[in-house]
């Protein structure tokens, strides 16, 4: 059967057309083939068709109007996981028109969250900065002019290189929110000679990054849900971790197989709506409950004894303990001693959960054995004093079940990473610095960032040239009053420079804003830890490939991206090519091109080196007739692995056994004492990369670092406890530490699609609580901090445990009146004042209907932006891991007569008094003389190891 185009069909006859049962005239009578078998759907694009993709247009509906797109591959830019998209672009007006997900992408498969899609609202954001700006008047006025981007490298390459030359590069500083490639600003970095990384991650993960640390010397866990027979969850990993498209993928693949999965999280989250144990436990409990659940492992015989065995450094803890020379059945019986006193009842009454249900979710662990897989990141690692045993007391769980680096088990997330192999590699800096790394906090997993103004407050620094890179910390960060002193002060912060697509807090207080790529504007390599299994992606700037494939090619991506939005990589080089122009300073060599003598690289050149030298990459290209950068432009992912388990069980091989010695406690070691392997299993095989080569269930490091009642997995009272609570006062626990289903981040929050969905964060009360309190959903509450105090409406919900309250701080952006009209989808303008010590904020207008280039913005029907909670918390370093302790204990009251909506108060000198305090918990005087950390402790743009020691 065909049909000519507009020739009148029923609704049957269309369905029957788009299902490739009737095949379709086009004008002239060719016949278009069928794009699908018929009676079945197409789910994506058949690859051959990327290059010119025929849609007709639906607007045009009941003419047939063939629009002709091109397919290219590019990754999300909107969290960390980098999921694969599709471009669609109209090959006629070379315009953006949406994003899908990519299915050749490994880790989403094709599938994207809300966010995905929700780039083309970024692409097209009415309010993005398109050009580069320099202030004029006083920092913070508002007051911008145009320039360009020759001024820009000029002036900054010029003032960079006189910080090299004087001996002051360690006030040059790079500080980054999430990275989003691979290794790229290190080799920048450290071209410079410069220990400029600085990071967020310790208002994020550093807590859960200590404890796997301190076990394997790995930091971060990956768990193989698709296999496992028993899930449990600190938090919402499934709906908010960082993971969470390719996670909850997985995570229901191993449900639909018959897993089980155990949430433990205060807060009813879609994760633990849908698990077969949710343990509302009290914030800062966790850990308490997990060396419960182990206890129950080790009193009734169900762990794996044989990994133990072999896997753990239970020899070194039996004779740090006083027994050396103990057998293994002594050491299990001095296990169960250590954790006596973790009983079902004592971790119940902590964590206010029934004894019985600890219990049963112990056994399901334990029935599960190796093919248990667990998690925690942020959540309570990140919001309590002592949050990092969370993480090492979930690792112990692991440890005792055999699941460790195992099929459907918990993985090292450092099997599941690519490393690229790059066509220059500058050493290592041989600089230390302690902005980021105090002395206080020597076992702290990434930089202490959020401290920052604290400490420049004190005198132990100044910045010459700061860039903020698509991060905003005057409202991401605690304290946020803070950071803008710091930035408005010109003693202490010389030249600040905001790398950013759009308008934010941070921003408003920079001297110069470049303007950077979303992701479908810019190259990034990607890899991360999603499954079983090694991939990378490439994040590329799509109207550039666009034009490339029309032959069209053009030199910098700015030629080809809105306005003159740039990108890092190619700003980068340029910027490092400008700095070292006559290339005394031994820069410039690091970025020029490999097979071009005197001229930079370029992205084809770095990318290219790359990609050639990824295994099997090269000969899947070739397969295709194409070369390895030309595969991952068209297809945009690839494979490099399937399978990373084991990799601890790995034999040495013989080259170095040359010479190794294996020392009474099992280590293999060389002749320089440097530890090759362990013996294990009979045979010498590669082990862990910790100073014992096992698994650490005795940490040795912290004994010495000075933390030795912390030597083993154990349990800290958070600094919200119920016993530090006074119920009756009003006084609640207020959990920050969660997210709305919107972008509300520095990348950009006008995604307008998001917004409309979640645009207000109002405070959780449970029922019972709002009862004795005698409030209502949408009453006006005023809830204090130690630092001040902001007014929120009240959300009354069974869905958050009584003592807890919730209101997320991933919303309450603002702008000033005299800052430029940014992101107004989603932002409230505010009136900021400073009177003496103390600081206001008042909201004067939500979000409002405007007219723009964007029909939308007339239909904005909401006028609320919710509330910005952030700048009344006071920084909480945790003392050992140097985390941000986001928990705060908070009193509520009924607001005050002249209380407002979204009103806002600190008081500074509080501020400074509170981080005080928590300086005054660290112990960075008991390390070990002459060094600064750890020498096997990892850090974020390592220097050489003579770095590591104090001069």
């Amino acid at each position: 059967m065909t049909r000519r185009p507009g020739q009148h069909a029923g609704w049957l006859e269309r369905v029957a057309e788009s299902l490739g049962l009737i095949e379709t005239l086009v004008p002239g009578g060719e016949r278009l083939a069928p794009l699908a078998p018929a009676g079945e759907l197409l789910r994506f694009p058949p690859e051959e068709q990327w290059d010119d993709w025929v849609e007709y247009d639906a607007q045009a509906w009941p003419r047939r109007e063939a629009r002709h797109r091109m397919l290219v591959p590019t990754t999300c830019f909107n969290c960390e996981a980098a999921c694969g998209l599709l471009a669609y672009v109209d090959k006629d007006t070379l315009e953006i028109q949406r994003f899908e997900g990519n299915p050749q992408h490994p880790a989403s498969r094709g599938r994207t969250c809300a966010k995905g899609p929700a780039t083309i609202n970024q692409v097209h954001d009415t309010d993005r900065i398109l050009h580069p700006l320099r202030r004029k008047g006083a920092r913070g006025s508002g007051q911008w002019e145009r320039v360009s981007w020759d001024e820009v490298l000029a002036t900054l390459g010029g003032r960079i290189a006189g910080a090299l030359r004087e001996g002051r590069g360690n006030q040059v500083v790079y500080h980054v929110g999430r990275p989003g490639h691979e290794g790229y600003m290190d080799r920048v970095l450290r071209a410079w000679g410069i220990d400029g990384h600085n990071s967020h991650t310790n208002v994020c993960s550093g807590a859960a990054r200590l404890g796997y640390a301190l076990w394997q010397k790995f930091d971060r866990p990956s768990p193989d849900y698709a296999n496992a027979r028993f899930i449990l969850l600190i938090s919402a990993q499934l709906e908010s971790g960082h993971y969470f498209n390719p996670h909850a993928q997985r995570i229901m693949e191993g449900l639909q197989a018959g897993a089980g999965l155990a949430v433990m999280d205060p807060r009813l989250s879609n994760t633990a709506s849908m698990a077969t144990h949710w343990l509302p436990t009290r914030p800062g409990s966790e850990a308490a409950v997990l060396l419960a659940m182990a206890r129950v492992l080790l009193d009734e015989g169900l762990f794996d004894r044989e990994f133990v065995r072999e896997w753990v450094n239970w020899r070194e803890y039996l004779a740090a303990r006083g027994r050396p020379g103990g057998s293994f059945e002594d050491f299990v019986a001095r296990l169960r001693e250590e954790y006596a006193e973790f009983t079902p009842a004592f971790a119940a009454a902590e964590a206010g959960v029934p004894a019985e249900q600890i219990v049963e979710v112990a056994r399901r662990v334990a029935a599960a054995g190796s093919r248990f897989a667990a998690h925690t990141w942020r959540a309570a690692g990140s919001g309590n004093l002592g949050g990092w045993c969370v993480a090492r007391a979930l690792q112990l769980l692991s440890v005792l079940t055999g699941s460790v680096g195992t099929v459907g088990g918990t993985l090292p997330a450092g099997w599941n990473k690519f490393v690229p192999t790059f066509f220059d590699n500058p050493p290592p800096q041989k600089a230390w610095n302690e902005l980021h790394f105090p002395p206080e906090w020597p076992l702290c997993h990434y930089e202490m960032s959020f401290v920052l103004p604290h400490l420049l407050r004190e005198g132990r620094g100044r910045l010459d040239t700061y860039f903020t890179r698509v991060f905003n910390p005057v409202w991401t960060y605690p304290d946020g009053t803070a950071w803008i002193e710091m930035l408005t002060d010109e003693d202490k912060v010389g030249c600040h420079v905001a790398l950013t697509p759009t308008w934010n807090e941070t921003a408003f207080f920079a001297d110069w804003v470049l303007p950077m790529g979303h992701g479908p504007e810019r190259h990034d390599l990607n890899s991360y830890e999603t499954h079983d299994a090694v991939w990378i992606a490439f994040r590329q700037p799509v109207l550039r490939e666009a034009l490339r494939r029309l032959g069209k090619p053009v030199q910098l991506t700015h030629e080809a991206n809105p306005g003159e939005v740039w990108e890092e990589d190619e700003f980068w080089i340029h910027l490092s090519w400008r700095l070292d122009a006559d290339g005394a300073l031994g820069i410039r060599r690091h970025f020029e091109s490999p097979t071009r003598p005197g001229q930079p690289v370029s992205l084809d050149e770095y990318y290219g080196h790359i990609f050639e030298r990824v295994p099997g990459l090269p000969e899947a290209a070739r397969a295709r007739g194409l070369d390895a950068l030309e595969y991952m432009r068209r297809f945009g992912a690839f494979e490099v692995r399937r399978g990373c388990s084991g990799q601890h069980k790995d034999p040495l091989p013989a080259t170095a056994l040359q010479g190794a010695t294996t020392q009474p406690d099992g280590r293999v070691t060389g002749p320089d004492g440097a530890l090759r392997g362990i013996l294990a299993e009979g045979q010498a095989r590669k082990g862990f990369p910790t100073p014992s080569g096992r698994l650490e269930l005795y940490s040795r490091t912290m004994e010495e670092w000075g933390w030795p009642e912390h030597a083993v997995p154990g349990y800290v009272r958070s600094h919200v406890h119920p016993a530090r609570l006074d119920a009756a006062r009003g006084e609640f626990v207020l959990l920050p530490t969660f997210r709305l289903p919107n972008l509300i981040h520095s990348r950009s929050s006008n995604a307008k699609w998001l917004v409309e969905i979640a645009h207000r964060n109002p405070v959780w009360m449970n029922a019972d609580d709002a009862a004795r309190l005698d409030l209502r959903t949408d009453d006006l509450v005023r809830v204090e901090t130690e630092i001040g105090w902001f007014v929120d409406k009240l959300w009354v919900t069974e869905g958050v445990r009584p003592g807890v309250l919730c209101c997320s701080h991933h919303i309450g952006r603002w702008r000033r009146e005299q800052d430029p009209q940014g992101n107004r989808w989603a932002v409230n303008t505010v009136k900021l004042s400073a009177d003496g010590k103390l600081w206001r904020m008042s909201t004067l207008a939500g979000p409002q209907p405007s007219d723009s280039d964007d029909p939308d913005t007339r239909r904005i029907w909401w006028r609320d932006g919710g509330v910005h909670q952030n700048i009344t918390h006071a920084v909480h370093p945790d003392p050992v891991s140097g985390m941000h302790c986001w928990h705060q204990k908070v009193r509520v009251t009924r607001p005050g007569p002249g209380d407002r909506y979204g009103d806002v108060v600190v008081d500074r000198e509080k501020s400074q008094a509170v981080f005080l305090e928590w300086l005054a918990l660290t112990r960075g005087e008991r390390a070990p003389a002459g060094l600064r950390r750890p020498l096997w402790f990892n850090r974020p743009l390592r220097p050489v190891d003579e770095a590591y020691r104090r001069p």
